[in-house]
């Protein structure tokens, strides 16, 4: 291991970790003076360990999520970061004859994207061979992609009726009128006009439209997120809700988006379940029943085991339990110290970049890709809703302004500092950052403004360890406590692990839950508890607000709102998916 001690003119007097393996050019340290609050003992880690001790790329057997002891919030840490080595571990020879990584063994399976009904399938993994795709489209309760306006408000997008093809505006005169023409303006400004070429002004929309909180369960999507639509005029999406107000969104956004590293690869996403959802699912044949939960106990998992044997299917990990993870990846072309990631073979688009304001793609090629980002679900005992975590490579972004409570008692303030070599920021930079600056049109890449071509995107991580920056006088609820139980968690296990184990340069920026257990219901339910304001920078590029403080940002139950009638609705890909026989 590495320190590397102070920084700028020793302004600030803490010793920062580095790992060894990572390019000295990456900026990004993890504080070592955190408070011990959630501090692993290095005894425990070795017990994850399949061999009884750490070893350089050992085997990590799975947390029991059935054993899981549920106590807040350390617990959630260590069983959130014990699974992402136990997925990223080297797969032996029990998970079909072994090679790779356990994440992409046979014990889980590929999950497509959506066909034009919905459904999705389920594929078993072909060892050392993904397929991956650029687009990572949010999504909300209805399945329709997600938007969120200029004051954090989630809008889902909905398809235009047929025959319709330009938006009906309302002036604020009582009157409806037609765009048919678009432009940006000085700052970006949307500038519409009417068939005549005259300047429309919109009435934009003030309050958001939801149905008032009730008490009880609540059916999402009887309409808890307001809708909008998308019109595009002029290659400038145009989002308005029902009665024709304007939503003002930032520059770019649109119902998909394209995020490119710094060395031009756009980034690729792969979704999978583990054998025990998969089966799981399966057992409910073509429908969801009402009230499905996630498997949480002995007995459940019994039910799920006893199905596969009948249709000769051993689970490897039973213990744990149901999982879905999502990773995001870049290309490796470019890429210095390939061998800092961890990096597997993907089937990824081709494009013709001749136009440089739409990318068209020309096929598909097989190419190394580096793992960038994690997110590891799965359900444990009193969490039918799932634990949320995150994890990205320690090179991905600078991290916003935050603040941790440090050894000694007090709280050590970390400035924004952009210098170094990342993945998706911009050297030195000061911004701005997390504009969308290309989407989709098909399987094209296009730009989002004429001006701009397709290129890298400037990204920050706003909430650098989940949490909001807040001054609650209660110190144990403030943000500087919650971003020193992660420090400290991400401390106790990199400081632990063999020099060189690749594993050791992946961070956990945040996990989170429901307190006991209990589901979203709707939008409205503040009971989320942990990392709670929690984004990752490859996957919620564009939904972590616009500062560091709370107003403006989603969580991850902001759209797994779990909808009644099956709870198991907080995955939005669990119904979709097409059982396996």
């Amino acid at each position: 291991m590495k320190i590397i001690f102070g920084l700028k003119g020793l302004k600030r007097m803490v010793a920062l970790i580095t790992v060894a393996a990572i390019c000295p050019s990456y900026a990004q340290t993890v504080p070592s003076d955190p408070d011990v609050a959630c501090s692993i003992s290095a005894s425990t880690i070795n017990g994850w360990f399949k061999s009884g001790t750490v070893s350089l790329n050992g085997v990590v057997n799975p947390a029991n999520s059935v054993a899981f002891p549920n106590t807040p919030n350390c617990s959630f840490y260590e069983w959130s970061h014990h699974m992402f080595l136990w997925l990223t571990s080297p797969a032996p020879a029990i998970y079909g004859g072994g090679g790779g990584r356990i994440f992409e063994s046979s014990a889980f399976f590929d999950v497509s994207p959506p066909d034009s009904n919905g459904s999705r399938t389920m594929s078993a993994h072909r060892r050392g061979l993904i397929k991956l795709g650029p687009i990572s489209r949010q999504v909300g309760p209805h399945r329709l992609p997600l938007i969120t306006d200029k004051e954090g408000r989630l809008f889902e997008v909905e398809r235009v009726p047929d025959g319709v093809l330009r938006p009906q505006i309302h002036t604020g005169a009582g009157k409806l009128t037609e765009a048919f023409s678009a432009k940006r303006g000085d700052a970006g400004k949307l500038i519409l006009l009417d068939q005549a070429g005259k300047h429309i002004e919109p009435k934009l929309l003030e309050h958001p439209l939801r149905s008032p909180v009730v008490a009880g369960p609540v059916d999402v999507r009887s309409g808890q997120i307001d809708k909008a639509r998308v019109f595009v005029v002029d290659r400038i999406p145009i989002f308005v809700d029902r009665f024709g107000n304007v939503i003002e969104v930032e520059q770019g956004q649109a119902d998909t988006s394209v995020l490119i590293a710094q060395n031009g690869s756009p980034i690729y996403y792969g979704i999978a379940v583990n054998e025990v959802l998969a089966y799981f699912r399966t057992m409910q044949g073509s429908t969801v029943p009402d009230n499905l939960l996630f498997p949480t106990t002995q007995g459940e998992l019994d039910n799920i085991t006893t199905f596969a044997s009948a249709h000769s299917r051993t689970f490897v990990d039973p213990e744990a339990l149901a999982f879905e993870i999502k990773t995001s990846w870049i290309e490796t072309t470019g890429l210095a110290n390939v061998g800092d990631y961890i990096t597997m073979t993907a089937e990824v688009p081709t494009y013709d970049k001749s136009d440089p304001l739409n990318w068209k793609k020309s096929g598909t090629k097989n190419a190394q890709v580096a793992l960038v980002g994690m997110h590891v679900v799965g359900s444990t005992a009193g969490h039918p809703e799932m634990i949320w975590a995150t994890f990205e490579h320690i090179g991905n972004t600078a991290n916003d302004a935050y603040s941790y409570r440090n050894s000694g008692g007090g709280t050590t303030s970390v400035p924004v500092d952009t210098a170094g070599n990342w993945l998706f920021t911009a050297s030195n930079s000061t911004g701005p950052f997390n504009v969308m600056r290309q989407t989709t049109s098909g399987d094209n890449i296009v730009a989002v403004s004429p001006s701009i071509p397709v290129g890298p995107n400037n990204i920050i991580r706003r909430k650098a360890w989940g949490a909001a920056s807040d001054v609650s006088p209660n110190p144990l609820k403030n943000s500087s406590a919650s971003n020193s139980e992660i420090i400290s968690v991400n401390n106790s296990i990199r400081g632990v692990l063999a020099n060189g184990d690749v594993r050791g340069n992946y961070i956990m920026t945040g996990s989170t839950w429901m307190i006991a257990g209990a589901f979203p219901f709707n939008s409205f339910n503040s009971t989320q508890v942990g990392t709670s304001k929690l984004n990752n920078t490859t996957m919620e590029t564009f939904s972590q607000g616009t500062s560091t403080q709370a107003s403006g940002t989603q969580n991850c139950f902001s759209c797994h709102l779990g909808p009644g009638g099956h709870f198991t609705g907080v995955s939005h890909v669990f119904s979709d998916l097409k059982p396996l026989f």
